[in-house]
């Protein structure tokens, strides 16, 4: 096995979040040069709306434009899109903080997967309970709420985030390497509060349309939490930890299992 750096980077972020919050950054530079009458039409195209989906409360269709593939497009590409800096900011420092341990666990190929199915789910939420409103919905938080809600399901292990998130191994010790099962994360105390703190400040933000930085908007809390419950229930879908020969959790070392 493996020796452990006795002196590990002060900043050891997996390239694949560095890369995501690059990304995002890079759109959203994109849109500030825009002029606004080019920033409405992308907002257009590739925000979600569910009133491409479903009609309107007094039964007529608001055409917007991208046809069937900014239908499907827009599941994933309202992700990338942000209400201004601030908006960028937070997602992008929520992202740092949950998608290392996050990613260091599942790999980039599995990370960017759940990272865009928590995004999907989010959207679907969000689109489910307002059909047909004419609201445009942008950013990264149900995504990354996913990351929370995945994080909640190994995090309080023995061996704490702490290790995983400085570990750039993730074979060796100190990373805890078991995921808790769904049971057991939704009877752990630690989780509960974790989880219920986090829903009711969604709620509390949500129903105010007060953010973290004081200012007042429009925030889409049903994305924020479809996105968390999809993290929380199907980590597991997405995890590569193994059970032990024993049948146990998987507490042994990704170097002791073949791939997929």
């Amino acid at each position: 096995m493996a020796e452990l750096d006795q002196n590990p980077p002060a900043f050891n972020v997996p390239a694949v979040v560095v890369g995501l919050i690059g990304a995002l950054v890079g759109v959203h530079l994109i849109m500030v040069f825009l002029d606004p009458a080019e920033q409405n039409r992308m907002i257009a195209y590739f925000a979600l709306s569910p009133a491409r989906y479903a009609p309107q409360p007094d039964g007529t269709y608001v055409l917007l434009p991208g046809g069937l593939v900014n239908d499907l497009l827009g599941f994933v590409s309202y992700i990338f899109l942000h209400a201004n800096w601030t908006h960028l900011f937070f997602n992008s420092i929520w992202l740092l903080a949950f998608g290392t341990p996050v990613a260091r666990r599942m790999g980039a190929v599995r990370f960017l997967s759940f990272f865009f199915f928590c995004g999907i789910i989010g959207a679907i939420t969000h689109v489910v309970l307002h059909a047909g409103e004419f609201a445009f919905v942008v950013g990264a938080s149900g995504a990354v709420s996913g990351l929370m809600g995945g994080a909640a399901r190994f995090v309080f292990l023995t061996g704490g985030p702490l290790g995983l998130m400085t570990a750039r191994d993730p074979s060796l010790p100190g990373a805890p390497r078991a995921q808790a099962t769904i049971f057991k994360s939704l009877t752990d105390r630690r989780t509960l509060i974790f989880v219920g703190v986090w829903v009711g400040l969604n709620f509390l933000f949500g129903l105010t349309g007060i953010t973290l930085s004081g200012e007042t908007v429009s925030i889409a809390w049903e994305a924020h939490l479809g996105g968390f419950v999809a993290g929380l229930l199907l980590f597991g879908m997405f995890d590569p930890m193994r059970k032990s020969p024993s049948g146990g959790p998987g507490n042994v070392g990704y170097g002791k299992w073949r791939g997929d």
